[in-house]
Protein backbone atom coordinates (compact mmCIF):
# COMPACT_ATOMS: atom_id res chain seq x y z
CA UNK A 1 0.00 0.00 0.00
CA UNK A 2 1.28 3.46 -0.91
CA UNK A 3 2.27 5.67 2.00
CA UNK A 4 3.09 8.69 -0.19
CA UNK A 5 1.78 9.52 -3.67
CA UNK A 6 2.65 12.44 -5.94
CA UNK A 7 0.40 12.94 -8.96
CA UNK A 8 1.51 15.61 -11.48
CA UNK A 9 2.81 17.85 -8.70
CA UNK A 10 4.11 21.32 -9.56
CA UNK A 11 5.85 23.70 -7.17
CA UNK A 12 6.85 27.32 -7.80
CA UNK A 13 8.70 29.99 -5.85
CA UNK A 14 7.40 33.05 -7.67
CA UNK A 15 8.55 32.55 -11.25
CA UNK A 16 11.02 29.81 -10.30
CA UNK A 17 9.75 26.35 -11.22
CA UNK A 18 11.07 24.19 -8.35
CA UNK A 19 9.25 20.90 -9.05
CA UNK A 20 8.18 19.78 -12.53
CA UNK A 21 5.37 17.24 -12.96
CA UNK A 22 6.40 14.97 -10.08
CA UNK A 23 4.83 11.50 -10.21
CA UNK A 24 6.01 9.19 -7.47
CA UNK A 25 4.66 6.44 -5.24
CA UNK A 26 6.39 5.23 -2.09
CA UNK A 27 5.05 2.14 -0.38
CA UNK A 28 4.89 1.61 3.35
CA UNK A 29 8.16 0.17 4.67
CA UNK A 30 10.30 1.32 1.74
CA UNK A 31 13.62 3.10 2.16
CA UNK A 32 14.03 5.54 -0.71
CA UNK A 33 17.13 7.66 -1.24
CA UNK A 34 16.98 10.92 -3.21
CA UNK A 35 20.22 12.03 -4.84
CA UNK A 36 21.24 14.65 -7.37
CA UNK A 37 23.12 17.93 -7.72
CA UNK A 38 22.50 20.88 -5.42
CA UNK A 39 19.38 22.83 -6.32
CA UNK A 40 17.73 19.87 -8.01
CA UNK A 41 14.57 20.01 -5.88
CA UNK A 42 15.28 17.11 -3.52
CA UNK A 43 14.77 19.02 -0.29
CA UNK A 44 11.77 20.86 -1.68
CA UNK A 45 10.16 17.55 -2.61
CA UNK A 46 10.43 16.01 0.84
CA UNK A 47 9.37 19.26 2.55
CA UNK A 48 6.08 19.15 0.66
CA UNK A 49 5.30 15.76 2.22
CA UNK A 50 4.62 17.18 5.68
CA UNK A 51 3.37 20.53 4.49
CA UNK A 52 6.48 22.62 5.14
CA UNK A 53 6.15 23.62 1.48
CA UNK A 54 2.85 23.85 -0.35
CA UNK A 55 2.27 22.71 -3.93
CA UNK A 56 0.59 24.78 -6.62
CA UNK A 57 -0.73 22.02 -8.88
CA UNK A 58 -1.33 18.29 -8.76
CA UNK A 59 -2.21 15.96 -5.93
CA UNK A 60 -0.11 14.86 -2.96
CA UNK A 61 -1.52 12.06 -0.82
CA UNK A 62 0.17 11.15 2.46
CA UNK A 63 -1.11 8.25 4.55
CA UNK A 64 -4.39 8.35 2.63
CA UNK A 65 -4.96 12.10 3.05
CA UNK A 66 -4.85 14.66 0.25
CA UNK A 67 -2.72 17.60 1.36
CA UNK A 68 -4.45 19.92 -1.10
CA UNK A 69 -7.81 19.40 0.62
CA UNK A 70 -8.63 22.29 2.95
CA UNK A 71 -10.15 19.90 5.48
CA UNK A 72 -6.90 17.93 5.81
CA UNK A 73 -5.46 18.30 9.32
CA UNK A 74 -1.74 18.98 8.87
CA UNK A 75 -1.08 18.34 12.55
CA UNK A 76 -2.42 14.82 12.05
CA UNK A 77 -0.13 14.40 9.04
CA UNK A 78 2.89 15.53 11.06
CA UNK A 79 2.08 13.09 13.86
CA UNK A 80 2.63 10.29 11.37
CA UNK A 81 5.46 11.82 9.32
CA UNK A 82 8.60 12.78 11.23
CA UNK A 83 11.33 15.03 9.85
CA UNK A 84 15.05 15.17 10.60
CA UNK A 85 16.73 18.34 9.36
CA UNK A 86 20.28 19.19 8.39
CA UNK A 87 20.55 21.47 11.45
CA UNK A 88 19.20 19.60 14.44
CA UNK A 89 16.60 22.19 15.62
CA UNK A 90 16.81 21.08 19.24
CA UNK A 91 15.53 23.33 22.03
CA UNK A 92 18.68 24.85 23.52
CA UNK A 93 17.07 25.61 26.89
CA UNK A 94 15.80 22.06 27.48
CA UNK A 95 17.68 18.92 28.44
CA UNK A 96 18.18 16.13 25.93
CA UNK A 97 15.52 14.06 27.70
CA UNK A 98 13.06 16.95 27.65
CA UNK A 99 13.71 17.53 23.94
CA UNK A 100 12.57 13.97 23.26
CA UNK A 101 9.62 14.00 25.67
CA UNK A 102 8.14 17.38 24.74
CA UNK A 103 6.17 16.62 21.55
CA UNK A 104 4.65 13.33 22.77
CA UNK A 105 3.58 15.14 25.96
CA UNK A 106 2.04 18.12 24.15
CA UNK A 107 0.67 16.49 21.02
CA UNK A 108 -0.05 12.89 21.95
CA UNK A 109 -0.85 13.60 25.63
CA UNK A 110 1.28 10.59 26.47
CA UNK A 111 1.37 9.78 30.21
CA UNK A 112 4.56 11.05 31.82
CA UNK A 113 5.88 7.72 33.11
CA UNK A 114 5.34 6.02 29.74
CA UNK A 115 6.77 9.04 27.94
CA UNK A 116 9.95 8.95 30.00
CA UNK A 117 10.41 5.21 29.48
CA UNK A 118 10.03 5.53 25.70
CA UNK A 119 12.46 8.47 25.66
CA UNK A 120 15.06 6.55 27.66
CA UNK A 121 14.64 3.50 25.42
CA UNK A 122 15.25 5.71 22.40
CA UNK A 123 18.33 7.24 24.02
CA UNK A 124 19.58 3.71 24.48
CA UNK A 125 18.82 2.98 20.83
CA UNK A 126 20.98 5.90 19.68
CA UNK A 127 23.63 5.06 22.32
CA UNK A 128 23.26 8.30 24.30
CA UNK A 129 21.61 7.27 27.58
CA UNK A 130 24.43 8.90 29.54
CA UNK A 131 23.66 12.29 27.94
CA UNK A 132 20.00 12.48 29.06
CA UNK A 133 20.38 15.39 31.49
CA UNK A 134 22.78 17.43 29.38
CA UNK A 135 21.80 20.33 27.13
CA UNK A 136 22.26 20.40 23.33
CA UNK A 137 25.21 22.81 23.52
CA UNK A 138 27.13 20.23 25.56
CA UNK A 139 26.89 17.62 22.78
CA UNK A 140 28.76 17.25 19.50
CA UNK A 141 26.96 17.78 16.21
CA UNK A 142 26.76 14.05 15.59
CA UNK A 143 25.28 13.46 19.04
CA UNK A 144 22.73 16.25 18.51
CA UNK A 145 21.65 14.71 15.22
CA UNK A 146 21.16 11.32 16.87
CA UNK A 147 19.01 13.07 19.50
CA UNK A 148 17.01 14.72 16.71
CA UNK A 149 16.36 11.27 15.22
CA UNK A 150 15.32 9.91 18.63
CA UNK A 151 12.98 12.88 19.05
CA UNK A 152 11.30 12.09 15.73
CA UNK A 153 10.98 8.40 16.65
CA UNK A 154 9.35 9.33 19.97
CA UNK A 155 6.17 10.25 18.08
CA UNK A 156 6.07 6.70 16.66
CA UNK A 157 5.64 7.95 13.08
CA UNK A 158 4.77 5.80 10.08
CA UNK A 159 7.32 7.64 7.93
CA UNK A 160 10.55 9.54 8.51
CA UNK A 161 11.95 12.21 6.20
CA UNK A 162 15.68 13.01 6.34
CA UNK A 163 16.92 16.20 4.70
CA UNK A 164 20.70 15.78 4.29
CA UNK A 165 21.10 14.72 7.93
CA UNK A 166 24.89 14.34 7.78
CA UNK A 167 25.90 17.26 5.57
CA UNK A 168 26.56 19.64 8.50
CA UNK A 169 28.64 17.10 10.45
CA UNK A 170 32.38 16.62 10.75
CA UNK A 171 33.44 13.47 8.87
CA UNK A 172 34.24 11.48 12.02
CA UNK A 173 30.67 11.99 13.30
CA UNK A 174 28.86 10.81 10.19
CA UNK A 175 29.12 7.05 10.72
CA UNK A 176 27.36 7.12 14.10
CA UNK A 177 24.38 8.92 12.57
CA UNK A 178 24.28 6.65 9.52
CA UNK A 179 24.40 3.57 11.76
CA UNK A 180 21.29 4.78 13.59
CA UNK A 181 19.56 5.36 10.25
CA UNK A 182 20.57 1.88 9.05
CA UNK A 183 19.05 0.42 12.20
CA UNK A 184 15.79 2.26 11.55
CA UNK A 185 15.77 1.05 7.94
CA UNK A 186 15.70 -2.54 9.20
CA UNK A 187 12.24 -1.86 10.65
CA UNK A 188 9.94 -3.25 7.96
CA UNK A 189 7.10 -0.97 9.04
CA UNK A 190 9.03 2.30 8.80
CA UNK A 191 8.92 4.27 5.56
CA UNK A 192 12.06 6.37 5.01
CA UNK A 193 12.75 9.04 2.41
CA UNK A 194 16.34 10.29 2.63
CA UNK A 195 18.02 13.17 0.83
CA UNK A 196 21.74 12.43 1.08
CA UNK A 197 25.12 12.45 -0.63
CA UNK A 198 26.17 9.33 1.29
CA UNK A 199 26.33 6.78 -1.52
CA UNK A 200 27.54 4.00 0.77
CA UNK A 201 24.36 4.36 2.81
CA UNK A 202 22.26 4.31 -0.37
CA UNK A 203 24.00 1.18 -1.63
CA UNK A 204 23.50 -0.62 1.66
CA UNK A 205 19.94 0.16 2.73
CA UNK A 206 17.92 1.75 -0.08
CA UNK A 207 15.14 -0.14 -1.78
CA UNK A 208 15.11 2.53 -4.46
CA UNK A 209 17.33 5.34 -5.64
CA UNK A 210 15.72 8.43 -7.18
CA UNK A 211 17.89 10.84 -9.14
CA UNK A 212 16.68 14.43 -9.52
CA UNK A 213 17.95 17.39 -11.53
CA UNK A 214 16.33 20.72 -12.39
CA UNK A 215 13.24 19.91 -10.35
CA UNK A 216 12.52 16.69 -12.20
CA UNK A 217 12.76 12.99 -11.41
CA UNK A 218 15.06 11.65 -14.11
CA UNK A 219 15.72 8.17 -12.74
CA UNK A 220 13.86 5.87 -10.35
CA UNK A 221 15.60 2.49 -10.00
CA UNK A 222 16.47 -0.23 -7.55
CA UNK A 223 19.85 0.38 -5.94
CA UNK A 224 21.27 -2.59 -7.85
CA UNK A 225 20.24 -1.19 -11.22
CA UNK A 226 21.34 2.33 -10.38
CA UNK A 227 24.78 1.55 -8.96
CA UNK A 228 25.71 -1.73 -10.62
CA UNK A 229 23.74 -1.55 -13.83
CA UNK A 230 23.46 1.52 -15.99
CA UNK A 231 21.03 4.41 -15.42
CA UNK A 232 19.05 5.14 -18.56
CA UNK A 233 19.31 8.91 -18.12
CA UNK A 234 22.52 10.54 -19.37
CA UNK A 235 22.51 13.18 -16.61
CA UNK A 236 22.28 10.42 -14.00
CA UNK A 237 25.13 8.50 -15.65
CA UNK A 238 27.33 11.62 -15.58
CA UNK A 239 26.50 12.27 -11.93
CA UNK A 240 27.25 8.68 -10.97
CA UNK A 241 30.50 8.78 -12.94
CA UNK A 242 31.68 11.83 -11.01
CA UNK A 243 30.85 10.20 -7.68
CA UNK A 244 32.78 7.06 -8.57
CA UNK A 245 35.71 9.10 -9.91
CA UNK A 246 35.97 11.18 -6.74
Amino acid sequence: MSMIEFHNVEKYYGDYHALHNINLKIDGGETVVLIGPSGSGKSTLIRTINGLETIQKGQLIVNGQDLAEKKTDMNRIRKNVGMVFQHFNLYANKSILENIMLAPRMVLKRPEEENRKIAMDLLDRVDLVNQAEKFPSQLSGGQQQRIAIARSLAMKPKALLFDEPTSALDPEMIDDVLNVMKDIAKDSDMTMLVVTHEMGFAREVANRVIFMADGQILEDDTKEKFFDGQPTNERARQFLGKIITH
